[in-house]
């Protein structure tokens, strides 16, 4: 069953390996199927005296999973995919090894979680938190600073706490390593509870320290020699130095001997009535782990919209099509988007306006409207994200900053389905909708940008810009339908 599982949905569990080898902030996941394996091991004395049974009870279990894997296939969200996946496989065990095999495996089976890449929402309120120690403890030894949003200012330079240095990938290996130790280490719950939420305390206050060493060693030498030290002395062998450093306080509190037993030995129980039919149970597990497959590849797919021809910028009164500016290059990122219309305009007063419109036939994993590195930052640009700006029209706006430094407020509005919104929350529960029930899945991101200038307020352009461009639902839709068809 776990094999058919595996083969249905080879493309999730071939993405979750994938971003298990190269992505920095999951490799410690390639870890997780051997732990999973010892922890059984552990159990095996327990095991042995069980006899297994199918439990049809368990099939809700592998059913939430299989449409929790479809409501994340049809709004395009990985990690809804990846943990109906995991569902699932515990599922499968559960529905064929019966419950009190389940009971013995019940830690490996929901440290199972672990395999999921989670945690990239918590990049940006990481990356705050880090430049709010770091000044902190800047002015702790006496170092003037000044901070906007995650740009740093001293005398020896301008520092960004970029998302590598967030120590996401620090804090969701420490949360795998402390939940294995609190299990395998305590038998008391107050102590598991207590560990768990010091190792994650302790590796946030780590990380900043991390990002603090590196300014404070650049004031005491250059910034080349900080960038250096950084990469050699910090990364994962840090992170090993805070493990230790964990293991070492924690280690009086153990409360679990080396020769304890995980679990008592469980009599032999449970014995099957005989079936009428043996292999009802693997054929109903089949059938519930296929059909979200088979709704994804027939239903959805009715959706699909070519737009096979090109469309252009609109011609606004008042304002002009101008050069794009030369300050810094910023170009919005949606990859896989069919048609991508992007310029400035300005007006007679001399405020400058950036339009970009980009415009999908149907969304898919990487061609999303919204998803991880798509939007107003691209991730391999030098631009990061500063801080929240007031909303105009009810799109989302944010103010971004590259170095310089040069600054602009960018307000999102995205259009899918019959929803226009500046949430990406919203979005993708209008994406679901209409990829759920086959409707028509055009959608379109619009995004307004001015640059902070001297002279001109780029929240007022943009202001002045969006009600030139008159109701957005109606831009959005001429263009998608101008691309479909003439």
């Amino acid at each position: 069953m776990v094999a058919a599982i595996l083969l249905i949905f080879l493309h999730d569990a071939a993405a979750l390996v994938s971003i298990w080898w190269t992505s920095s902030t999951f490799g410690h996941c390639l870890l997780i199927p051997p732990i999973l394996g010892w922890l059984v091991w552990l159990r095996r004395q327990a095991m042995v005296t069980i006899t297994p049974r199918s439990w049809t009870a368990a099939l809700a279990i592998l059913a939430a999973g299989a449409f929790g894997w479809l409501l994340g296939e049809a709004a395009g969200v990985a990690l809804a995919r990846h943990l109906g996946l995991v569902m699932m496989l515990q599922g499968a065990v559960m529905t064929l090894l019966g419950p009190a095999v389940s009971r013995v495996l019940m830690f490996p089976l929901g440290y199972m979680i672990f395999m999921i890449p989670f945690g990239e929402p918590l990049v940006p309120p990481l990356q705050t938190l880090t430049a709010q120690m770091c000044m902190a403890m800047l002015g702790w030894i006496g170092i003037p600073a000044r901070i906007d949003g995650v740009f740093i200012t001293t005398s020896a330079g301008y520092f960004e706490v970029a998302e590598a240095c967030s120590g996401v990938n620090f804090l969701i290996a420490m949360l795998a390593f402390a939940v294995l130790v609190a299990n395998v280490c305590f038998k008391s719950w107050t102590r598991r509870i207590s560990f768990v939420l010091f190792a994650v305390a302790t590796s946030i206050l780590a990380n900043g320290v991390r990002a603090w060493g590196t300014i404070a060693i650049s004031h005491a030498t250059s910034l080349d020699f900080a960038a250096g030290f950084d990469h050699i002395v910090y990364g994962w062998i840090f992170f090993g130095l805070v493990l230790a450093i964990v293991m070492a306080a924690a280690w009086p509190f153990f409360d679990r001997a080396a020769d304890d037993p995980f679990l008592h030995r469980f009599p032999s129980v449970e014995t099957p009535p005989p079936p009428s039919w043996p292999y009802a149970v693997a054929l109903a597990a089949l059938a519930i782990v296929a059909a979200p497959m088979l709704w994804a590849n027939v239903v959805t797919a009715a959706g699909r919209t070519d737009l096979p021809y090109p469309v252009e910028l609109p011609e606004l009164a008042g304002w002009q099509r101008a050069p794009i500016s030369t300050r810094h290059p910023w170009m919005p990122r949606f990859d896989g988007a069919d048609h991508r219309l992007f310029g400035r305009y300005r007006n007679a007063a001399g405020d400058a306006v950036d339009l970009g419109i980009f415009v999908y036939g149907w969304q898919a994993e990487g061609r999303e409207l919204v998803g991880y590195g798509q939007g107003a930052i691209d991730p391999a640009s030098d631009w990061a994200w500063t801080s929240p700006a007031p909303s105009i029209a009810g799109g989302q706006g944010a103010r971004i900053t590259a170095p310089g430094p040069v600054v602009r407020e960018v307000m999102t509005f995205y259009r899918a389905g019959d929803v226009l919104t500046g949430s990406p929350a919203r979005v993708k529960l209008a994406t679901l909708k209409v990829r759920l029930t086959g409707g028509d899945q055009r959608a379109v991101a619009i995004m307004v940008s001015a640059e902070e200038m001297p002279g001109h307020d780029a929240h007022a352009a943009i202001g002045r810009f969006i009600a030139a461009l008159g109701p957005l639902d109606k831009l959005a839709d001429g263009i998608a339908a101008r691309a479909t068809a003439r």
